[in-house]
């Protein structure tokens, strides 16, 4: 447990009340917004990402999956806090990664005008080899990066952000794998979730590659999370 992060709180969500809290809270965040855009994201793991984001100051996040583009311009004006404390010294950047950026496009473009000066919207298939080439030319020259796996939330494309942009994060930094709520049966709400996050993660976990990961459970800090076991640290190179 890292000392510059509050002491975690944990709730058994599974049961009685927190359960239909937790019920209340999924359908609640379906209808959250950041600056006008649509964003569904529990406040506490955004405030996890606080954390993270000050302890490790990344001047780059890579996004997979953008929806509406409120996940990264809320990325962005966090980067833009971290470098007017003067934690990174280079211009911020997102790259979000989504198969249609039209809509994000749109609502981007009306909340700030100007926001293609530090968020790249990459149009492309995470399950293509393009796709990470793509986002591997964008942050060319960028070592202080930090991932966000918000795809599909099935196997194949939880697998395929894995195995495709883990190398991106630097030894001490950090991967998110969200929304592995959806393979925690008592708390799907619907049978129209999808399935398959943990799975993936788990084997990914146990191959080479995610062997120099750590899943920090301890980052968990809300008792509260989309992500249970998505709090990732590279620990070794």
């Amino acid at each position: 447990m890292d000392e510059r992060l509050p002491p975690a709180v944990s709730a058994d969500l599974t049961t009685g009340a927190l359960l239909e809290y937790w019920r209340a809270r999924v359908t609640q965040h379906l209808s959250d917004s950041y600056a006008g855009l649509k964003l569904s994201k529990f406040p506490e793991d955004l405030r996890v990402y606080e954390h993270l984001l000050w302890l490790q100051a990344p001047d780059t996040v890579i996004e997979i999956g953008t929806q509406f583009g409120a996940s990264a311009l809320w990325f962005r004006d966090r980067l833009r806090t971290l470098q007017a404390y003067g934690r990174i010294e280079r211009d911020p950047l997102v790259v979000s990664v989504d198969v249609d950026q039209s809509a994000a496009r749109a609502g981007l473009r009306e909340a700030d005008p100007r926001y293609e000066e530090q968020i790249v919207l990459v149009e492309g298939d995470v399950l293509s080899p393009d796709t990470a080439a793509a986002v591997g030319e964008r942050v060319a020259g960028r070592e202080r990066r930090f991932v966000i796996e918000d795809s599909a939330h099935v196997y194949a494309t939880t697998r395929a952000a894995l195995d495709a942009f883990a190398a991106l994060v630097p030894v001490g930094g950090f991967m998110v794998v969200e929304d592995g709520c959806v393979d925690v049966e008592e708390l799907r709400i619907s049978e129209d979730w999808p399935r398959g996050v943990l799975p993936a993660l788990d084997d990914w976990l146990a191959s080479a590659p995610g062997h120099d990961f750590q899943v920090r459970r301890d980052l968990e800090l809300y008792g509260v999370s989309c992500h249970p076991r998505g709090f990732l640290q590279r620990v070794a190179a």
